[in-house]
Parts: C-alpha cells; sequence; structure tokens
C-alpha cells in the first residue's frame, strides 16, 4: 500500500529521471518507440554540460560546441518527437508496488511502468565562492574534458587519490607545468599511480598546503594556497587552470534502500546492460559509472537503457544474474 501522499496519480509509461546527456538520450528513444517518457529534468536541467563552456570531444560538432548549446539541441530533438519535460526533481520513489509512484518535490505523484535513473553524479568542490563563480572559466573537475584548452599553462590539481595523480599525469600532455596540492604529506593513491606522477618531470607536488581562494575576474589567473601546519599563505601567480579531483557524489538519495548501490552509493547495473536489482528500473549515466565520467559514454549508456526498457515492457525476462 502506498503511503497517503501517494495515492492521487496520474499515469505514465516510462519515467525518466535527469537531463543530462544520458536521460536526454534515453529520452529520444523512448519517444521514438512510442513509450511517452516523461524527463524530470532535475535541479541542474542538461546536467553538469551547462557549466562547460567548450566541447569538443562531442562526434558531430567539427568546430566545438558550448556545453548549454549541446543540451538544448537535445532538448529540442527528444521534444520534437514528443518527450514532456517537468522542471522539477523526484524526491520519492515507491517502489513496493506495480506501476511504481514517483513523487517530485512541487508536482503531482505519477505512475510509471519503468523508470531510467539518469541522474548523474556531482563532483566534489572545496566550497569557495570563486570557485563556484568560476567553473567553466579556469576551474574544472574534469581533466578529460578541459585539459586541452591550457596548452602551455601552468595548472594546478587538488587531491590526493588515484583521480587525482591519474589527472595530474594527463594535465602534463598540454599544461607546461602541472602543481598537485595536498594536504597531507603522503598521496592515498595506489602506489602505481603515485609513482606515475613523481616520475612526471612536468608533475611538482605541494605538499601540506590547501588551497584558500580561487583568484580571477572573469578567468582564474591565481590560486592563494595556505601551509595547513604555519598558517602561512602564499599567492601563486601564474595558475590559469584550477582541477578538483577530491571524488564525486552520485545523486540517488531517493532510491537509498531501495536499489542496490555499492559503497559509495552509485547504482548497480548488471554487467554488459543497465538493469538494476528492481525488475523495471533502469541505470545509465554517471550515476552508474565510475570509470569514464564522459558525456559521450553517458549517452550511449542512455540509448542502451532506452533499448533495455523497451524490450521489457515488451515481456523480456528480467535478467536472473541482475544485481
Amino acid at each position: 500500500m502506498a503511503p497517503d501522499h501517494l495515492e492521487e496519480t496520474v499515469s505514465h509509461r516510462v519515467v525518466v529521471l535527469g537531463s543530462g546527456p544520458a536521460g536526454l538520450t534515453a529520452a529520444l528513444y523512448l519517444s521514438r518507440a512510442n513509450l511517452a517518457p516523461t524527463v524530470f529534468e532535475g535541479l541542474q536541467p542538461g546536467g553538469q554540460l551547462t557549466i562547460t563552456t567548450d566541447v569538443d570531444n562531442f562526434p558531430g560538432f567539427p568546430e566545438g560546441i558550448m556545453g548549454p548549446e549541446l543540451m538544448d539541441r537535445m532538448k529540442a530533438q527528444c521534444t520534437r518527437f514528443g518527450t514532456e519535460f517537468v522542471m522539477d526533481e523526484i524526491v520519492e520513489i515507491d517502489t513496493s508496488k506495480r506501476p511504481f509512484v514517483v513523487k517530485p518535490s512541487f508536482g503531482e505523484p505519477m505512475e510509471a511502468d519503468a523508470i531510467i535513473v539518469a541522474t548523474g553524479a556531482s563532483a566534489q568542490y572545496l566550497g569557495l565562492p570563486n570557485e563556484t563563480r568560476l567553473r567553466g572559466h579556469g576551474v574544472s573537475a574534469c581533466a578529460t574534458c578541459d585539459g586541452f584548452f591550457f596548452q602551455g599553462a601552468h595548472v594546478v590539481v587538488v587531491g590526493g587519490g588515484d583521480s587525482a595523480c591519474e589527472e595530474a599525469t594527463f594535465l602534463t600532455k598540454f599544461a607546461r607545468k602541472v602543481t598537485l596540492v595536498h594536504r597531507r604529506d603522503s598521496l592515498r593513491a595506489s602506489k602505481i599511480m603515485q609513482q606515475r606522477a613523481f616520475d612526471n618531470p612536468k608533475v611538482e607536488i605541494l605538499w601540506k598546503h590547501e588551497v584558500v581562494d580561487v583568484l580571477g575576474d572573469q578567468k582564474v589567473d591565481g590560486l592563494k594556497v595556505r601551509n595547513v601546519e604555519t598558517g602561512a599563505e602564499t599567492v601563486m601567480g601564474d595558475v590559469t587552470g584550477f582541477f578538483l579531483a577530491i571524488g564525486h557524489v552520485p545523486n540517488t538519495k531517493p532510491l537509498v534502500g531501495k536499489v542496490a548501490m555499492d559503497g559509495s552509493s552509485y547504482l548497480l547495473t548488471r554487467p554488459g546492460s543497465t538493469h538494476t536489482n528492481v525488475p523495471g528500473i533502469f541505470a545509465c549515466g554517471d550515476v552508474q559509472d565510475t570509470v569514464y565520467r564522459q558525456a559521450i559514454t553517458a549517452a550511449g549508456s542512455g540509448c542502451s537503457a532506452a533499448l533495455d526498457a523497451e524490450k521489457w515492457l515488451e515481456g523480456a525476462d528480467w535478467p536472473a544474474d541482475a544485481p
């Protein structure tokens, strides 16, 4: 029995949670299959690409494209085929009955025969005011996405794990110098990842320091760092790129205790598919991808989720080895 506040519902076939590349690609395929998808766009319609300036690695745009424009185009394509969009987020999901019932934060509850979760993962930031203001203008949480734009520059990476070492090493393909800033006197990264950073002549490690401010008006033109032992602050005035590599948090709060997750709250899916452990709930994009986290891989998994959902709604068995 659904909770009292979930009893009045509006029926719908498939609900997509999230409007980044994964969610919009899923919606496109669903709408072309006449499955009447409704997309709940979330608090950041378009996902992380809406705070990305130039996107040069999405196929089909040889001159590159701005992140917000790419997402606008994808949304327009979905709208053309009948996708319905709701600018709201889902705060509660009742998985105890079929159809499922999803409860948005403002609107009426809605029934869904299938749910595709494409809510993504949010990069963790330090919480500095200028860090937020300058995202996409020198501040980034994705070296693979934005490293190319820092040819010959001095960039800083914050972090001490595998991701930080990997991003620092990757950035040396473009930057003349990469400084890895870490609060402690040793890294948490695996030995092999540490050694790659240590062996790279372009990588310098600033131990026992933290970034306390991002400098710049229209773009990053320096950082202020502080020695965590002495409290002394210094300015790194030649830095034009600031990369965060302190982890991501998957946006899975409404599904806690209802859908299988790993220890970091990423949704678990059957290898080679988008099936979760709950028949009728599929996951795609960064909410279940701990490895690639690219727009194109998210879009590809969104396509897979739509096709998996279509087959299941047509009567295909749920895989016995789903997590």
